[in-house]
């Protein structure tokens, strides 16, 4: 089994989307490059929600990629095989050998006589089995079940036999039909406007063709209701079951405004149509397919769904070659997501953002963007890099490109390799063909590279004789040598700002700038465009990580994570809050509020911090029988004005009715 990255469920958290990567290839099991070429699939499947069972025929064609005498593929341990042959119809007198491996969820097929590559070959597996969070080829994650209300078949899930390596690398069609119980809904890639017809034995069979190469492996069923649409917008719709009925229009509204966005900077998706629709309690946050959002309806975001909308460029129109190319994708996924930030927030609210991407960034950074196709897809260092580090990579191109040629680069990114797979060189050539830039010191050092850039500054301010103002003279030095980009520095004068773009090179580059006005201080990237290291990143970082402990159930390495964090900035408000919450899920009750109590005198950085401090110490209040006490936090929380992530309502609503640890918590 493998493990996963466990993303933190606070209200304040980054949003994370799961960006599902692919099964690591280290397992000795699993080859280390493809052997086989998968072209397609014609996938018949039967869900019975009352027993769990997953009855299913796959019919899969590929290309052998190099003289064969075995194929691994990946296929969930709660499906058991009855057959697998090698023509297109079953027949257990022709049936091939394999081996099942529970270990890493593999099937190991010997054909009936070696495959010379080049060769084409299809082999049809009959299974069934009830998948379960236990069977799940990724330790921990939810990614197959049928079950009522919603039944849910992901393609990262392997419900299906997947070459190996090549999840999320492999691109195929599909022909799939799916039967339901009458009642049911499902929800494929490719599927007709109004989809289902009556089978006539209380059953119904919905049909989805996906005949461009991608990844149409995704399959979600159950009770919901009419898709709901925004108005005059019929092709984007919304599936939900009954309970989360009241968020469908919000949904829609939100997804289509998303869609929009980026069809205007990225150019038209691989379709027009767009189907949201509601995964599971249990499952994961999100996923996505083509012409698919999947999203859990609590923590439906607008950058979650930002995030898994942009999977209809990043993804799904284009995708990683390999897993040490799965920067391209998942980072522009991200910075997909902030620039959307930056369109309907403003300025301000994208470059807190982006703060927040830094320290993601620069977390894990021991290992070249271009070099993680080693690690464990599901391990918070490839999520971190892959997502975070990536989006720094396109945030910092924009920035040695601007705005326009930015554009450009993308749009003529997604058409060149539309239905393709990417690599790093495509990328890098199509870049500085675009721009007419001269990148190789920027790609070395952000994709081939580690660390990122300390700076100082030092200069000195002289005065300009017969009123012609001020000369200043000085140098920007930093910790690595090879280190080449542009920079912005801002002067502020007795005046006015002025921004000066300089060039810099190696450890240590010196500049001078004339002002009229005297200058009282100089700031180095003011508006954060390049990936530094900064003490105030250090503190955020330290907070991640310590995240990252309580996501793993290790409260202790995430009490030191936080007192690293403090050691730097004593009055962080973040590091604070962070640390009060373990000292509350502990029921260290006098040292969390003691922690929440520094928080609110700290620095306020985000903002956030102080109205949830105050609804957290009217808990601890609650929790130890001191109601007036209690009371009286909920009031300065609701005084703030504050309501991010709905705070002020838990507020009110905890002002009626006292908190009450829930039965889990207090065990």
């Amino acid at each position: 089994m493998l493990k996963r990255l466990s993303a933190i469920a606070l209200p304040f958290a980054l949003p994370i989307a799961l960006a599902i990567a692919a099964i690591a290839s280290a397992h000795a099991a699993i080859p280390i490059r493809p052997q086989i070429d998968v072209k397609g699939y014609v996938i018949h499947a039967d869900l019975d929600p009352a027993t769990g069972k997953l009855s299913a025929t796959a019919v899969v064609t590929f290309t052998a990629l190099e003289d064969l005498n075995l194929a691994v593929f990946g296929l969930n341990n709660a499906l058991q095989i009855a057959t697998i042959s090698d023509g297109t119809n079953p027949n257990p007198g022709a049936g091939l050998t394999y081996e099942r491996n529970a270990t890493d969820s593999t099937v190991r097929v010997t054909p009936a006589a070696i495959l010379s590559k080049g060769s084409s070959a299809t082999w049809t597996f009959t299974y069934a089995g009830v998948p379960t969070v236990d069977t799940s080829p990724v330790s921990g994650l939810k990614l197959v079940q049928v079950r009522d209300p919603v039944s849910v078949l992901l393609y990262p899930g392997c419900w299906f036999p997947i070459a190996l390596p090549g999840l999320l690398t492999d691109r195929f069609t599909a022909e799939i039909h799916v039967t339901v119980p009458q009642g049911e809904t499902v929800v494929g890639s490719g599927g007709e406007q109004k989809n289902g017809h009556d089978r006539g034995d209380g059953r119904t069979q919905f049909d989805f063709h996906w005949d461009k190469p991608g990844f149409p492996g995704t399959i979600i069923a159950g009770k919901f209701l009419p898709p709901v649409t925004a108005p005059g917008i019929p092709n984007i719709r919304v599936f939900l079951t009954a309970p989360n009925e009241a968020k469908g229009h919000d949904f829609a509204i939100t997804v289509a405004r998303e869609f929009e966005f980026m069809t205007d900077k990225f150019g038209a998706a691989e379709s027009g149509r767009l189907e949201i629709v509601e995964l599971p309690d249990d499952s994961i946050s999100a996923s996505w397919a083509p012409e698919i959002v999947a999203i859990k309806p609590s923590h439906g975001s607008a950058r979650l769904l930002a995030n898994t909308v942009a999977r209809q460029w990043w993804g799904s129109k284009v995708s990683p070659a390999t897993l040490n190319d799965a920067w391209v994708t998942n980072g522009m996924s991200r910075y997909a997501e902030l620039m959307y930030v930056e369109e309907t927030s403003g300025k301000t609210s994208f470059q807190n953002a982006v703060t927040d991407v830094e320290a993601g960034a620069l977390a894990y950074d021991t290992e070249p963007l271009t070099a993680l196709g080693q690690l464990d897809p599901f391990s918070p260092q490839f999520q971190s890099m892959t997502l975070e580090k990536g989006a720094m990579v396109f945030h910092m191109l924009r920035w040695e490109m601007g705005d326009a040629v930015f554009q450009q680069f993308l749009q003529a990114l997604l058409t060149q390799y539309a239905d393709q797979g990417v690599r790093t060189s495509n990328v890098e050539t199509l870049a500085e063909n675009v721009s007419k830039l001269q990148l190789t010191a920027f790609f070395s050092q952000w994709l081939d590279g580690t660390g990122a850039p300390e700076f100082t500054d030092n200069y000195s301010v002289f005065r300009l004789g017969n009123g012609k103002g001020f000369r200043t003279v000085g140098s920007v030095s930093q910790d690595l040598d090879l280190f080449s980009m542009p920079v912005e520095l801002r002067i502020e004068t007795e005046g006015k700002m002025e921004d000066r773009r300089i060039d810099l090179s190696g450890s240590e580059s010196h500049y001078t700038i004339d002002t009229f006005g005297r200058p009282r201080k100089i700031i180095i990237d003011p508006d954060n465009w390049l990936l530094k290291s900064t003490p105030d990143l250090a503190v955020r970082v330290a907070v991640l990580l310590g995240q990252q402990d309580v996501a793993q159930g290790d409260l202790t390495g995430a009490i030191a994570e936080y007192q690293k964090a403090l050691a730097s900035n004593r009055g962080s408000s973040l590091a604070n809050y962070r640390l009060a919450e373990v000292f509350f899920m502990q029921k260290n009750y006098q040292a969390a509020a003691n922690s929440f109590r520094d928080c609110l005198r700290g620095d306020d950085d985000p903002k956030w911090t102080e109205v949830w401090s105050h609804v957290n110490l009217g808990r601890i209040f609650d929790v130890t029988g001191q109601r007036e006490r209690a009371v009286n936090e909920y009031r300065q929380a609701i005084q703030t004005d504050d309501n991010t992530q709905g705070a002020i309502n838990e507020a009110r609503a905890l002002m009626q009715k006292p908190y009450k640890r829930a039965q889990d918590e207090s065990n």
